[in-house]
């Protein structure tokens, strides 16, 4: 039996495939951290919608020449844990 952090790996495999997106580079850890801080600090809901806005912005700033992917990528995660600590006031950057 897979582990999850095997299962995972292989999910973002096929979907990056999927997507012609191969090139890319995720950090697997980094974006569950982020949903993770989302969920707890804001509602479990806010994890997927967090990731995915944020993933969103990353790939626009991307196509857009304004950064290489995993610039963008840094840039839109640091905002998005930026943004749910003022939110909560929590502090959650700090993970």
């Amino acid at each position: 039996m897979k582990s999850q952090e095997e299962t995972l790996e292989e999910w973002c495999r096929a979907l990056l495939q999927a997507f012609e997106l191969e090139d890319l580079d995720v950090d697997i850890n980094e974006v569950l951290s982020l949903a993770g801080v989302a969920a707890h600090s804001v509602i479990r809901p806010a994890a997927p919608l967090t990731t995915f806005i944020a993933g969103y912005a990353a790939g626009r700033a991307s196509s857009a020449g304004e950064a290489r992917d995993d610039a963008s990528m840094a840039a839109a995660m640091g905002l998005a844990r930026k943004l749910v600590s003022e939110y909560t006031g929590t502090g959650a950057d700090a993970e």
